[in-house]
């Protein structure tokens, strides 16, 4: 069965707590607090596997939870970070948050391998409360929670053309003949239901990668049959190859074809609509036209030609017209942007998940301003400051939350201090 579609639990590992102890040794009176630190929870990592084309896998199997951190020990032993789950997807996989619909991320491009859920921060031991008047601290800090989350994976297949046209009209075929895919082919009156990546090479290091996007059929657009799973693939393609069945063998008119699926395109997404096309005349070995009859080769290009839509007649069957058909697209393909498109994301984990928590910002001393609250904490305890992508999602968080307001409020001035949880950051508006 084609699966492009699935719906998934994820859950990333909790901290570990940090340990109360003291150190408890012969001739040692008083040994002081020495409870270690909890272990990290494990993160929930996405990573392309570029041997999967489908999401088949997921039917099976809906729930993923990282492992839990351990918690800290005596001797200030730290706990065991918890290990990551590693969730293996095909590239062109969107992941989305089910409750909203916005997209986490789009493992296409350079998203390899990307942490979808980190894994909570392990709490601290007592050994780091000892203070000259606390020698004997009694409590640690509790680890972190994971983060849980329903996603849907969606695949949009990867390629540089894709072959669109109605069941039946020889798409199988052409791409069995101009490229390395060998899709079972028969004369089907259904569909193929598994979109088959194909690579045209030309040798050189030049080529390129042909989808045969499943046959579409009448009302696609609006969901009938598998027509949103089959017209999703279509998106990242550059170029359309729209084939038709040019001698009518299935008994239907290949203009009304042509016009059909164009609007099933244009119905689904404009910028579908809008994307470069080539007409490809096939199954002309099986042409038949009785005396005075117009070729059917001269109707479609007479309908489409003037309007900058090239028509090829080709045989995939016997392979005629295929060569002059590739050579072709490769040079379009040249004219074209060779970037993947890649879905930019939309959801802010932290910033969504948390929005409920609260938070002070008091002005403590001159110069000094502390903001502290359950959302700071759990901010900073999913976000790694020493990357420019997690210091960027700091910077939004403060100015998104309000914080920056709060501070410009309560008299804040460039060069003063703002205090977080054992972070110090000098303020420059």
């Amino acid at each position: 069965m084609f699966a492009d579609q699935a719906r998934i639990f994820i859950k990333s590992g909790k901290g570990g707590d940090g340990h109360v102890s003291f150190r408890r040794e012969l001739y040692v009176a008083a040994g002081g607090p020495d409870g270690g630190d909890g272990g990290k929870g494990g993160d929930i990592i996405f990573e392309v596997a570029k041997g999967l084309n489908t999401l088949g896998d997921f039917r099976h199997q809906r729930k993923y939870v990282a492992q839990d951190g351990q918690e800290g020990g005596k001797r200030r032993c730290h706990g065991k970070n918890g290990e990551n789950l590693v969730i293996r997807v095909p590239e062109g996989t969107v992941i989305r948050d089910e409750e909203t619909g916005k997209v986490i991320v789009d493992m296409s491009g350079e998203n390899q391998r990307v942490v979808v859920l980190p894994g909570g921060k392990g709490g601290i031991g007592n050994m780091h409360y000892a203070t000259s008047t606390m020698q004997v601290p009694k409590y640690a800090k509790p680890g972190q929670p994971g983060i849980e989350r329903w996603v849907t994976l969606e695949l949009k297949v990867i390629a540089d053309v894709g072959l669109v046209g109605f069941p039946n009209v020889g798409k199988s075929t052409l791409i069995s003949a101009v490229s390395n895919a060998r899709p079972k082919v028969a004369n089907y009156h259904f569909t193929t239901l598994n979109p088959v990546l194909g690579v045209v090479d030309f040798g050189d290091g030049n080529g390129f990668v042909m989808a045969d996007i499943p046959g579409l059929i009448e009302g696609a657009s609006d969901g009938a049959g598998l027509g949103h799973e089959f017209l999703r693939h279509v998106e990242r393609c550059k170029l359309l190859l729209h084939v038709v069945d040019a001698a009518g063998t299935e008994m239907r008119d290949p203009l009304e074809d042509i016009e059909q699926i164009n609007k099933e395109l244009g119905h689904f997404s404009r910028a579908l609509a809008e994307k470069p096309q080539i007409i490809v005349a096939n199954k002309c070995d099986a042409i038949v036209t009785e005396e005075g009859e117009e070729d059917p080769v001269e109707r479609i290009r007479n309908a489409w030609e003037p309007k900058g839509i090239p028509v090829f007649p080709v045989s995939a069957a016997t392979g005629a017209g295929t060569k002059a058909l590739i050579s072709y697209v490769m040079e379009r393909l040249m004219e074209l942007p060779r970037e993947v498109t890649v879905y930019e994301p939309e959801f802010e984990l932290m910033i969504d998940g948390d929005a409920s928590l609260p938070y002070t910002v008091e002005h403590r001393e001159a110069g000094v301003f502390v903001v502290e609250g359950p959302r700071i904490e759990k901010m900073l305890g999913y976000t790694n400051l020493d990357t420019e992508k997690g210091f960027q999602f700091f910077q939004k968080f403060l100015k998104d939350t309000g914080i920056l307001k709060k501070l410009e409020q309560a008299g804040i001035e460039e060069g003063d201090t703002v205090r977080m949880y054992g972070h110090s950051f000098d303020y420059y508006p």
